[in-house]
């Protein structure tokens, strides 16, 4: 495939992510098609994407007519046929499931054209994990984005062994066109660069707290003092959802099972999920949104300090 023949962009999953990665490739031109099995949730994708394309607006990063005319080329549905009708690159974007990617790379392989390039946003798993699974390994790997994706534009892109030379070449110009600089791994890395450096900074903060040496607000004035950070850890996993964050820590928690902090972890998190307290998305997690905490003036030195 050449860069030019990619025109339309199959998104997998209408979470947050797959909003976003939707709206950059609209923003920039593509057909998008957002899938997901649940009507509700696709609902709320097209509500919450209207809603990124009217801040867009106020922002000034779109006229109004431009805003528009993006939109227009969003499309969604729950019929996986109708998503790969005409896909030219896919975009998986479902939970950190294993299992359930293998699952909808193997059912989209079926159904997509023989040319459509796959692709997994997956923050944590090894696109080795799913080669098999997608029907076409040499035109797969990780295409994996940052929140917000308009704004933290850098494209992590990762092959697994079987990927080819032209699959890799061709997402790294893909990244290019939708505004987002390309890193190109040399070889699987679970959790990319930045997002390495994250999970280990916010295990760390998990085992601190777990273990009861500090509280969830200190861990997060420690950091934001320190670092002259805005958010700390448990604002971050917030933002990122502790669903998402819970299903990563059970999974290294299962693979990794002699070290048992991993699971202590891994339950802490899913106290707050059992709760429905997901972070930001649900209104409250480790702070309540849309006014956490740690923005309240005097946070870092200690105003409002729990007793």
């Amino acid at each position: 495939m050449r860069i030019d023949e990619i025109r339309c962009v199959l998104i997998v999953g209408a979470g947050t992510m797959g909003q976003q990665i939707g709206l950059q490739c609209a923003t920039h031109g593509y057909a998008v098609m957002l899938y997901d099995i649940s009507p509700k949730t696709l609902d709320a994708a097209m509500i919450q994407t209207k809603a990124y394309a009217a801040r867009f607006v106020s922002e000034r990063r779109l006229t109004r007519a431009e805003a528009d005319a993006t939109l227009s080329r969003i499309t969604s549905t729950t019929k996986p046929e109708e998503a790969a009708d005409k896909a030219d690159l896919l975009s998986e974007c479902v939970p950190e499931d294993p299992k359930l990617k293998r699952k909808v790379f193997a059912q989209f392989n079926r159904l997509c054209p023989p040319h459509t390039i796959f692709t997994t946003n997956t923050s944590s798993l090894l696109p080795s994990m799913f080669a098999k699974a997608t029907g076409r390994p040499t035109q797969f790997a990780a295409l994996h984005f940052n929140k917000d994706v308009w704004l933290s534009n850098v494209a992590d892109i990762m092959p697994h062994p079987g990927t080819s030379e032209e699959t890799i070449a061709l997402l790294i110009e893909f990244a290019k066109r939708i505004g987002q600089t390309p890193i190109l791994l040399k070889k699987e890395k679970s959790g990319y660069i930045v997002n390495s450096m994250l999970q280990a900074g916010i295990r760390e903060a998990l085992t601190v707290v777990v273990n009861g040496f500090a509280s969830v607000e200190d861990v997060d004035r420690a950091y934001m003092g320190i670092m002259r950070s805005p958010i700390g850890p448990f604002g971050i996993l917030d933002f990122d959802g502790l669903d998402t964050a819970w299903r990563i820590s059970d999974f290294w928690a299962k693979k990794y099972f002699f070290l048992r902090q991993l699971r202590r972890n891994a339950n802490f998190l899913k106290e707050y999920v059992d709760k429905g307290r997901l972070g930001v998305k649900s209104g409250q997690g480790f702070y309540t949104y849309p006014d956490p905490a740690f923005r309240q003036p005097g946070f870092v030195q200690g105003s409002g300090r729990k007793s």
